[in-house]
């Protein structure tokens, strides 16, 4: 196990009350996409703020309704869209672990959300098992892309994240070996330099370490409480 990589970041900005993360999906049309009114929307999140849900928890749709694809596109840095890399065709497969519980609701609720920056230079493999221990569970693609949706200054230059908590099981039922990630393009290779620092859903080998990439985590995920 690596030793844990001592970071400078600074303080990420809190998430915005859940009434406001409502009207950015409807601003950027997440609703529509899942098939969801925009009344409600708003409605699950006034309950949720009624019912002194977690302070600070994030507003996620489910992945069955708007898949990564879907929401990608709708990232933005330095008004460049983001995008899924090429060789991600089908991101869409990738779906939670079976340690990863959902909530059987349109929308629900992330708690306890971190970067993961002390994991820097993990690989997959080594960090799963160790967020396990700690009682946290790791985002999923679709979550990662939320919480930048909401709050674009989690995604930083050399200090952005893994979403490790989805994967592609194959027919065998074995794990693909890609693991994807959310950071910001270079501009090179198939990206394009017209991509330079725009946001990048991509993957990395499960077994391979990265300085710059993190594990984003959480405390876990509750539907609408009554």
């Amino acid at each position: 196990m690596p030793e844990t990589t001592q970071t400078t970041s600074t303080a990420l900005p809190a998430l915005p009350a859940l009434s406001m993360q409502a009207e950015r999906l409807i601003e950027l049309g997440v609703h529509e996409i899942a098939g969801l009114s925009a009344d409600g929307l708003r409605s699950f999140a006034r309950s949720a703020e009624a019912s002194s849900a977690d302070d600070g928890a994030l507003l996620a749709v489910h992945p069955d309704l708007a898949p990564a694809s879907a929401l990608a596109p709708l990232l933005r840095r330095e008004d460049k869209p983001g995008f899924v890399v090429t060789d991600m065709p089908d991101v869409d497969l990738f779906a939670p672990l079976d340690t990863v519980v959902l909530p059987g609701t349109p929308l629900y609720l992330v708690t306890g959300i971190d970067r993961g920056d002390h994991m820097a230079n993990w690989s997959p493999d080594e960090a799963l098992p160790a967020l396990t221990t700690e009682g946290r569970t790791p985002l999923l693609l679709t979550e990662g892309v939320h919480w930048v949706l909401q709050l674009p200054a989690v995604l930083e230059r050399n200090r952005c994240f893994m979403t490790i908590g989805s994967r592609l099981r194959k027919a065998n039922d074995s794990l693909d070996a890609r693991t994807p990630a959310i950071w910001i393009s270079n501009g090179t290779g198939r990206d394009g330099r017209e991509r330079r620092n725009a946001p990048k859903v991509g993957w990395c080998w499960a077994g391979n370490r990265h300085t710059w990439l993190g594990f984003a985590s959480a405390t876990g995920r509750t539907s609408q409480q009554a």
